[in-house]
């Protein structure tokens, strides 16, 4: 199944498991990925550019937004002891996987994966970390995001990457034109890794 279908919740293909290892902010990840799951077998170029062009939150509650298998919130996990992720995607696969992952890396008391309709109403983040699934399309993608940017706390923020030619600089004004103003905090391989700041 290609990546264009990872958004689905339930996918067709047969379910066969493939190895990821990831070193990430000083920390070594080994993971499991899933066909139907986005970048199966691997990490993505644009997450991989989040995480060089990044430091790892300060703590706290952290969002990982359409999480796959879990690499994001499990790296922030891994770098910071402080961390407790609350990790949301559409796709039953990859809520699977990202908490098997969390199990075998002994994060399980601090790292949940669920589907967006099992988050509590008043769950709220100090940060949402993301790889957002700009293929839904924009209509989705905004509808995405103004959906759980509400969600952060005072002073919280959300960081993600985006790839320029998908529309980054775009998202980037239009965040802002919502209320949310956004910065360019790194430009690499083609992908911008944008700062969300929460309106008070």
């Amino acid at each position: 199944m290609s990546d264009e279908h990872y958004f689905t919740a339930d996918p067709a293909a047969p379910f066969q498991r493939a190895a990821v290892r990831a070193d990430v902010w000083g920390h070594e990840l080994a993971l499991s990925s899933g066909s139907g799951v986005f970048a199966q077998g691997r990490v993505d170029i644009g997450t991989s550019v989040l995480f060089r062009e990044t430091e790892p939150p300060a703590g706290g509650r952290i969002l990982d937004l359409g999480c796959g298998y879990g690499v994001i919130g499990l790296a922030v996990c891994a770098a910071v002891p402080t961390a407790d992720v609350t990790a949301v995607d559409v796709n039953q696969r990859a809520v699977l996987l990202a908490n098997e992952n969390a199990e075998s890396l002994a994060f399980g008391d601090r790292y949940r994966a669920m589907t967006p309709d099992e988050v509590p109403a008043d769950a709220t983040f100090d940060e949402i970390w993301s790889n957002p699934p700009i293929r839904i399309g924009k209509q989705a993608l905004h509808e995405l995001l103004l959906t759980w940017l509400p969600r952060l706390a005072p002073g919280g923020r959300a960081v993600m990457v985006v790839g320029k030619n998908l529309g980054a600089d775009s998202l980037q004004r239009w965040l802002g034109e919502q209320g949310y103003p956004t910065s360019r905090i790194a430009s690499a391989k083609g992908f911008r890794v944008l700062e969300t700041r929460a309106t008070e």
